[in-house]
């Protein structure tokens, strides 16, 4: 048929007939098509005031169907009380001849009598000569409307004014909106931190982390908050912290399925709190073992055993090795100080402490060992492998008469009756972190009473 026309032949339509015009194309579907599939309920009034469109979200909220209203001259009588009627219409058709748009409140009537309050915009609808032809009126329900003004009045807040960290996090699992308080958490600027993986951000607990969203995608929120220790990257370095963190999941109010946005992750840091219940927790488990040890030392005969038993309580939770050195006879009386090792955790299978150097001969330590310095100083001296490889780390345990799996070393000497008796080394794996403040508090407190029971061991000895 098309190539007939090209070339000027004619066929069953005849050369002068038209085309059937096509469904639609004065764009009264598509008009009709957008207005029903508006969320908002829409009406609109000619110049006269009469009810031209009228679509299906204003039959649903009020009931009346557009063949019921299109047509009416104004609400009044049918969607709008009579006595009400003159006022409602005035201020609809006000908008004629007002600029932008106007908001009114109305109350309603429904096919069944009923009443409906109602917030509506309304705004002047142009002929093609530019002057007022009409006007069209979207309106919804009051609390409709306030839920919605509500939930983004919410989501403002929390991402401007929220005291605690507010992260939006997409399907991707990287963060698309952070307010201000998550983002000085993180240690980033609010825009710097978008679009970037969980792992550019935390040096440690991303795993985690990612793993928690992933669920909550998967299974939506969780039943209760969780507690997630992370080490967060900043200009400064690293900083390790407690986020107490919530877990909601997005999804799409548009979509006929429910279609995963991402998850609002929403974190408060406790890091100090849960800081003060672990040391509390500690310092209570420390004293405790101090009395234990106490009581089972005061059953012992030999006080020098009852040394070991100080020292075995001590290790739990505490260090992994454990060493006592004592100064050898006439040891301080030379340039050099002495040690003789007499007490020593077992280096292999788990065990008591064994008493050892009944011979006497001094341990092998160099100038400068963390155990010499710790009894010329009369102090206690920390010592650390630092960021030394596996192999490097064995030699420098090993060169200083350790096991050979030490990294962190704490030696505090022991004194007694204002004499130096020798010294205590407690030594940690590469599994435990660096000896602190507090750790050398505690270690001082045992070193006191193995002290006290070695000062015992030798006035009895030299008794006999």
């Amino acid at each position: 048929m098309s190539a007939s026309r090209r070339s000027g032949t004619t066929d069953e339509l005849g050369p002068d007939e038209p085309e059937p015009a096509r469904e639609g194309s004065d764009g009264s579907d598509l008009l009709a098509a957008l207005l029903d599939g508006m969320d908002a309920a829409l009406c609109a009034f000619d110049a006269d005031g009469t009810v031209t469109h009228w679509n299906r979200e204003a039959e649903r909220i009020l009931g009346w169907t557009a063949g019921e209203a299109v047509g009416r001259a104004g609400f009044a009588g049918w969607a709008v009380r009579s006595a009400d009627a003159e006022e409602v219409e005035a201020r609809l058709m006000s908008a004629m001849d007002a600029p932008g748009r106007q908001v009114n409140e109305f109350a309603l009537l429904t096919k069944d009598g009923g009443r409906v309050l109602v917030r509506t915009q309304s705004a002047a609808v142009r002929g093609p000569d530019g002057k007022p032809a009409g006007v069209y009126c979207a309106f919804s329900e009051v609390h409709a409307q306030i839920d919605l003004e509500r939930s983004i009045a919410l989501s403002e807040a929390l991402l401007e004014e929220a005291s605690w960290g507010v992260v939006l996090v997409d399907a991707d699992l990287r963060p698309a909106v952070v307010n201000p308080h998550a983002a000085r958490a993180l240690g980033t600027g609010r825009t710097s931190v978008l679009g970037r993986p969980l792992g550019e951000l935390l040096a440690q607990g991303a795993e985690e982390l990612e793993s928690a969203l992933t669920h909550v995608l998967a299974e939506g929120a969780p039943p209760a908050p969780a507690e997630l220790w992370v080490s967060v990257r900043t200009p400064e370095g690293e900083r390790r912290r407690c986020w107490r963190s919530g877990f909601v999941r997005l999804s799409s109010p548009l979509a006929e399925e429910p279609v995963p946005l991402g998850v609002g992750w929403l974190f408060q840091d406790v890091t100090e709190s849960r800081q003060g219940e672990q040391e509390a927790s500690l310092l209570r488990f420390r004293a405790q073992q101090l009395h234990r040890a106490a009581r089972a030392a005061a059953e012992c005969e030999d006080p020098a055993e009852a040394a070991t038993v100080h020292l075995d309580f001590a290790l739990a939770g505490f260090a992994d090795h454990a060493l006592i050195d004592r100064v050898a006879d006439g040891g301080q009386d030379t340039d050099r100080v002495r040690l003789v090792r007499i007490a020593a955790t077992p280096s292999g299978a788990p065990g008591p402490s064994r008493l050892a150097g009944r011979a006497g001969l001094p341990v092998r330590y160099d100038e400068g060992h963390p155990a010499v310095q710790c009894v010329e100083r009369v102090g206690t001296v920390r010592a650390d492998a630092g960021s030394m490889g596996t192999e490097e780390a064995r030699a420098w345990a090993l060169s200083r008469q350790w096991p050979g799996d030490a990294v962190h070393a704490l030696c505090t000497v022991l004194r007694s009756r204002g004499r130096t008796l020798g010294a205590v080394t407690f030594l940690r794996g590469a599994g435990r972190s660096a000896f602190e403040r507090s750790d050398t508090m505690y270690a001082e407190d045992v070193a006191v009473r193995i002290a006290t029971a070695l000062d015992l061991a030798a006035l009895l000895t030299t008794d006999r």
